[in-house]
Order: C-alpha cells, then sequence, then structure tokens
C-alpha cells in the first residue's frame, strides 16, 4: 500500500489527483467527517459541487462567503472543493495553513481567458486606470489588480470607487458589461468569459418560458446580455438561493451551473426549478472543472493530505492586498460581518 501510495503521490502533478482505489466498503461521509476530526480540518464547498460533497461540507458558499469563511477559520487544514483560484484564495489568506484541493485539474475556463503577461501588456496601455478584477482569476492576475470582487459585492465595490477614477475590470466581459448599465460607468473591459455562463440558448429559455408562463428567469451575471436583458431577477448564486426561498413565485428557469439546484431544492422544497437549457445537445449545464471533485478523491486527499497548494510567498502578498481592500469594502458596506 505504501508503495501504491509513494507512487500516486509522484503522479499528482500529472495526473491533478491522487489515483489510488478506494475500499467501496467505506462509508466515505462517514470517515470523511472522522478525518476532519482528527485533523481539525474544515471543508468549504463552492454550490456548484455535485449534492454529496455539498452534504458533507461544514460551509457550502459562493466566492465571497468562501473567502470570507477561508479568512476566519481556526482549523489547521482547509479542504477546498471547488476550483483552483478558490484554493489559491484561501492559501494567499492563510499562509500558516495547510490548503488541500482534491483534484488539482479543477481550474477556470474563465481564469483561464486571463493570462498574466497578456493582462500585463493591457494593462500599461491604461496606466492611470485603477484594476478592479473579479475573483474568479489567478493568483497572478490578483497580484497585477488593485482590488478584487465577487458577483455578490462587486456593484458596492465599484460604488466604492470616485466616478472620475477611471477602471479595467478583468476578467469577465459579461460582468462587466453588466456593471456598466448598472452603475453608469464606462469601465474598460477585459475579453474573458465562463463558458459555462455563455452556453446559454436564449432561442431555447424564450421556448422554455412559453411552455412554463409562470415560471420567473432567474441568471448569473456572468450570463450574456441578451439572457439578462429578459431576466426577471439577476445576481450571485447566494443571491439566487435567498431569492427562490423569498420570493412568491413557484416556479423558476435557473441560468446558472446547475449545481446550486441542489440547495434551492432543499430550501425551498415545495419549487419546481428548471435549468435553463444550453446551446447544445446536453439536458444540463455543468462545469466540467467543478465536477471533476468527487467524494473519492475528496477523502483520499483528506486521508493523505495531499493535492496541497503551495504558492511563491512574494506573489502572496502582492495578491493578498487587493483581497484585503475587498473584504474590507464589504464589511463597510455592511455585505459582510
Amino acid at each position: 500500500m505504501d508503495i501504491n501510495i509513494s507512487e500516486a503521490r509522484s503522479q499528482v502533478n500529472e495526473k491533478g489527483f491522487l489515483d489510488i482505489d478506494v475500499d467501496p466498503r467505506l462509508d466515505l461521509f462517514q470517515e470523511i467527517e472522522k478525518l476532519k476530526k482528527e485533523k481539525n480540518a474544515i471543508l468549504l464547498a463552492h454550490y456548484y459541487q455535485e449534492p454529496d460533497i455539498q452534504d458533507v461540507a461544514d460551509y457550502i458558499g459562493d466566492s465571497l462567503g468562501l473567502a470570507q469563511q477561508a479568512a476566519k477559520t481556526d482549523a489547521d487544514i482547509i479542504v477546498f472543493a471547488g476550483v483552483h483560484f478558490m484554493a489559491e484564495t484561501a492559501k494567499i489568506l492563510n499562509p500558516n495553513k495547510k490548503v488541500l484541493l482534491p483534484d488539482l485539474k479543477a481550474g477556470c475556463s474563465l481564469a483561464d481567458s486571463a493570462p498574466a503577461e497578456l493582462f500585463r501588456r493591457f494593462k500599461e496601455k491604461y496606466p492611470d486606470h485603477l484594476v478592479v478584477s473579479y475573483i474568479n482569476c489567478t493568483a497572478e492576475i490578483k497580484a497585477l489588480s488593485d482590488i478584487i470582487c465577487t458577483s455578490g459585492n462587486a456593484e458596492k465595490i465599484i460604488e466604492s470607487i470616485p466616478e472620475d477614477q477611471p477602471i479595467i475590470f478583468a476578467p469577465d466581459k459579461n460582468l462587466g458589461g453588466y456593471l456598466n448599465k448598472k452603475t453608469g460607468r464606462n469601465m474598460v473591459l477585459w475579453n474573458g468569459a465562463c463558458m459555462v455562463h455563455e452556453i446559454f440558448s436564449l432561442e431555447k429559455i424564450m421556448r422554455l418560458k412559453m411552455r412554463h408562463p409562470k415560471a420567473k428567469l432567474i441568471a448569473h451575471p456572468e450570463c450574456e446580455e441578451p439572457i439578462l436583458r429578459i431576466s426577471d431577477f439577476i445576481g450571485s448564486t447566494t443571491q439566487l438561493l435567498k431569492y427562490v426561498v423569498k420570493d412568491d413565485a413557484q416556479e423558476y428557469i435557473v441560468a446558472t451551473e446547475t449545481g446550486i439546484l441542489h440547495q434551492m431544492q432543499q430550501d425551498a422544497p415545495g419549487k419546481t426549478l428548471i435549468p435553463a437549457p444550453p446551446n447544445n445537445s446536453c439536458a444540463c449545464n455543468d462545469c466540467p472543472h467543478m465536477k471533476l471533485n468527487t467524494l473519492e478523491k475528496l477523502y483520499l486527499c483528506m486521508e493523505h493530505e495531499t493535492p496541497e497548494i503551495l504558492m511563491d510567498e512574494k506573489l502572496r502578498l502582492a495578491s493578498l492586498k487587493p483581497i484585503e481592500r475587498m473584504l474590507d469594502i464589504s464589511r463597510a458596506a455592511g455585505l459582510i460581518g
């Protein structure tokens, strides 16, 4: 078994995860709970994770909530069931804690759409601009930014900046365009996007609305403008969840990653939730990166404390400043405690 583990460890960078067979007789829910206690570990999971992972997590949230939890935890080990930039953010905030990610290849198409060297050259064209970057970006992009934001606090962040201060917004052009409209700004937008939120079909959604005339369309601001234009409500993942719980309607077409439907169904059990159809032959709209994490990979990652997120200290400190500015502005705006 030791040879198997050492061999699996040596292949982590190539494969992204510990490729070890898990005994099918193990109750993984029970084992993960046991490991959390033994190792003083906290399991943070994004709403887009598979239901089993959400059910075993200590905290489920969107990017802002997860960043806040990572900033205040007293656990020795942070296990991040999400994508790479999220675990990286937890490490930036907790240099002395061990941060684990079940699969290193759980990346993000939006983060990948902003290579640091290209963005650095883009930024040089606008020397008087402040850089506000969406948290869905790499540590290198964070280090090139002045303030980080999430979809839940982006509007407040933009409004906290003087109106005569020009801004570059990166990397999501759809969220940036939505914010320009909401705030009346004219931010320069980096041309990046999320593959999940760009794939929704306006035509199919319109047909779905005809079949479900009482259903409200709710959408994440990473969606393209034609989808946002016809939406009844636009908000971050957490805001969409709260809206479904509190709103009076009984049917919703949900234009974001399908992972959130699990929590919505739990919190609003009597309501009908319809995933918005994408512009392809698939009947669902899943993030392939988020879904790389499985219960088995999560268990192995906690058991053997690998893969671990490591970071150059100079990069960590540079990327910490804009995150701290985000958290300070969010606190001042009453968005977080």
